[in-house]
């Protein structure tokens, strides 16, 4: 019951827009705060050294404070920050899918846990899975022999 809730396009359309007014109430408030995001959905700009790269864990947390925290904003529904990185303070553009944060954090507590694990289909497997649709509907009239007085001759 619940998979069909947390996979559901509309509950992660309202988990989306829940993380986006959070984010907007703590950059109102003036308020620094950490994210927790799955790394794989996560781009940086220009991309971080192979070194720096292989140190995050599949969950991992930014905390957005000072220029951090100053540089970032929200942008056709991804939070858009610069951080730097590693001994050398890589700098880099970072870019999260709002979806893709699973928890707000302020002062280790977490204000805001993301459950949605909706994830869009592609065309092509929804092309195929159509047809196959279709070709099964088909397969499963044809096999009730009842159903050949709907046929053509």
């Amino acid at each position: 019951m619940l998979d069909n809730l947390i996979e559901n396009k509309d509950f992660a359309k309202i988990m989306q827009k829940n993380i986006e007014n959070l984010i907007i109430f703590l950059f109102e408030k003036d308020q620094n705060f950490g994210i927790l995001c799955r790394i794989e959905e996560i781009t940086f700009e220009p991309p971080l050294p192979d070194d720096i790269s292989a140190e995050f864990r599949p969950m991992t947390l930014f905390f957005l404070a000072g220029y951090t925290f100053d540089t970032a904003s929200i942008e056709d529904d991804k939070l858009v920050f610069e951080a730097g990185f590693g001994a050398d303070n890589f700098g880099s553009i970072v870019t999260v899918p709002l979806l893709g944060i699973m928890q707000i954090i302020v002062d280790e507590t977490p204000l805001l846990i993301n459950l949605a694990s909706y994830k869009k289909k592609s065309v092509k497997s929804s092309k195929k899975a159509n047809n196959g649709g279709v070709e099964n509907s088909m397969a499963s009239f044809l096999s009730n022999p009842e159903n050949s007085k709907f046929l053509k001759k």
